[in-house]
């Protein structure tokens, strides 16, 4: 029963309401930089029953800027993971402002803040799940960098999950992507260095990032002239409530990503290192995260795909949920 998943990792009298907001208490996490992350905790979300067995869970990792909170509209009958099927975990990515994070660490506060990576994202959440209890999940599953996520779960924990579902995610930046992440760490590392011109600078941050999430087909077709700029500033006004450095640390651990230097940059050794049925789900017209490397590792894996053609660009499963959910479910209840 989920009061007795939950009663191992929260300390109260009675169990939480489905889908409230926890933390499990990792302590000292050693990083793949080499530095370590003092004290650190991760959010998470629960929806849904776990099985005698405990081997129905969904992980669902949050994408960039993303929170758990975010994810839980999304986890409903109907919707990609189905709490009345699944035991689905939202778990929020370190940097998020929720798990640890600049912002909100007492030991190593914002420039203190030591590299985090991918790598260490998913090295958090799989002790997280040990503390749980639970030792196999169903599925990893995730969107952007929730995306990326799940790539760095199947080759770092390969026989921990049956499933994995990335969703405009990549194993690693093309070089297109590389050129446009690099582009939002200047202008971050910028406003950080620049206290007087930081609120301007995270809005010219948030601009050339809303550019990116759509295409200009679908700006031009959806957006008219007289309320275009408007349509930027609102974007633009919604990132100032998040710590640059929390942005920053988070932007950083995407460009570094690359699943394949453990394997010496062989890309079939890393193939060869999967053990779980993978479903690709990429965007072809994507501006942020570039469908290439997802889509040829998905080559080399046989794995089943879905390719997107909505001039939405990345924010492409969102406009396409009627088309993507039902693929997602079946692919989960096929085994």
């Amino acid at each position: 029963m989920i009061g007795s998943l939950l009663g191992l990792v929260a300390l109260a009298a009675y169990p939480p309401a489905p889908g409230d907001l926890q933390f499990a208490n990792i302590g000292d996490l050693k990083l793949q930089s080499g530095q370590t992350l003092r004290d650190c905790r991760v959010g998470y979300r629960v929806f849904g029953l776990l099985d005698a067995a405990k081997d129905n869970v969904v992980l669902w990792p949050t994408w960039y800027l993303g929170t758990s909170a975010d994810l839980a509209g999304n986890i409903r009958p109907g919707g990609p993971a189905d709490p009345t099927k699944f035991c689905v975990i939202a778990v929020d990515a370190l940097t998020n402002g929720v798990s640890t994070s600049p912002s909100n660490s007492k030991l190593q506060h914002d420039s203190a803040f030591p590299t985090v990576g991918i790598r260490d994202m998913v090295k958090s959440q799989h002790s997280m799940l040990e503390k749980m209890g639970i030792t196999h999940l169903r599925a990893v599953m995730g969107i952007s960098m929730g995306g990326i996520q799940a790539f760095q779960w199947i080759t770092a924990y390969p026989d921990f999950m049956d499933e994995a579902i990335p969703i405009v995610g990549s194993p690693r930046p093309s070089s297109y992507d590389l050129m446009f992440y690099t582009a939002g760490i200047k202008a971050l590392t910028a406003a950080i260095k620049k206290p007087d011109a930081r609120e301007d600078l995270i809005r010219t941050y948030g601009d050339y990032f809303m550019l990116a999430l759509n295409t200009p087909t679908f700006y031009a077709s959806h957006t008219k002239r007289d309320g275009a700029v408007a349509n930027m500033d609102g974007f633009s006004q919604g990132l100032l409530r998040w710590d640059p450095y929390d942005m920053l640390t988070g932007l950083q651990a995407v460009t570094d990503q690359d699943i394949f230097k453990p394997f010496g940059e062989d890309e079939a050794k890393a193939a060869a290192a999967v053990h779980a049925k993978l479903f690709v789900i990429s965007a072809s017209q994507d501006h942020c995260v570039n469908p290439a490397p997802a889509l040829e590792f998905a080559g080399l894996l046989g794995a089943a795909t879905m390719v997107l053609d909505d001039p939405e660009g990345h924010s492409s499963p969102g406009a396409e949920w009627a088309k993507v959910n039902p693929a997602v479910e079946k692919f989960l209840e096929t085994r």
